[in-house]
């Protein structure tokens, strides 16, 4: 594609022992769950379309996802393995997109890591694009990435880093309201996709997929 490629990730960049172990910060998790304690200096991905996509303010915010989550048809079975919803403003997709995560409401307890696919927007990629950020912050509070699950899918051909693909990407970040009320703590694995092969996404997806993973 047109415009400069994302760089390869690094050997070991995303390595457990390459993490920050400075002293500790707390960061909030969804609103009315625990504190969690995050290393001092800790790289943060900022919400980049609160107050445009969904609402800024974490007391409404809440509100609104509480109220689509219910609105929205009960689970039906079989708990589903993987979910399609759409990533537009809630004034415009947030009912079928509650209507997409109300189905992983069986999963509640049972989920400790979303692995999420988003197109990306705003720069061209080849292949899927992890960030080199250790957390994703909403107004309910910062999503943990799952760094080692990070690393593993890292050695697999066609995904890179690209901090740029992730900074304006609003496909990724209007899900996490949704899973982070209606999950609660989870680490998140997030993919920026390009033009990427179906084999390679699926490439991806079996390499992180296992019984605790959405």
């Amino acid at each position: 594609m047109a415009g400069s490629r994302p760089r390869s990730i690094e050997a070991g960049a995303l390595s457990p022992e390459n993490q920050n172990t400075g002293s500790a910060a707390t960061i909030p998790t969804p609103a009315g769950g625990a504190r969690r304690e995050y290393p001092e200096g800790m790289k943060v991905r900022p919400a980049a379309v609160s107050g445009l996509f969904y609402p800024r303010d974490p007391v409404e915010l809440a509100g609104t996802v509480a109220a689509l989550l219910a609105a929205a048809d009960p689970a039906a079975p079989p708990a589903p393995r993987a979910l399609v919803a759409p990533h537009a403003g809630y004034v415009y997709s947030g009912p079928i997109a509650a209507s997409a995560f109300r189905q992983a409401e069986p999963l509640v307890g049972r989920v400790r890591r979303v692995v999420l696919l988003g197109p990306s927007h705003y720069v061209p990629l080849d292949g899927l694009a992890l960030p080199s950020a250790e957390a994703f912050s909403t107004p309910l509070g910062a999503v943990p990435l799952d760094r080692r699950a990070m690393a593993e899918a890292a050695r697999l051909p066609g995904v890179t880093i690209d901090d740029a693909a992730h900074a304006r990407e609003h496909s990724l970040e209007v899900e996490l309201p949704f899973l982070q009320r209606l999950l609660g703590e989870f680490e998140l694995v997030p993919f920026a996709v390009g033009e990427a092969s179906a084999a390679g996404v699926a490439a991806v997806l079996e390499r992180l997929a296992d019984e605790e993973t959405l």
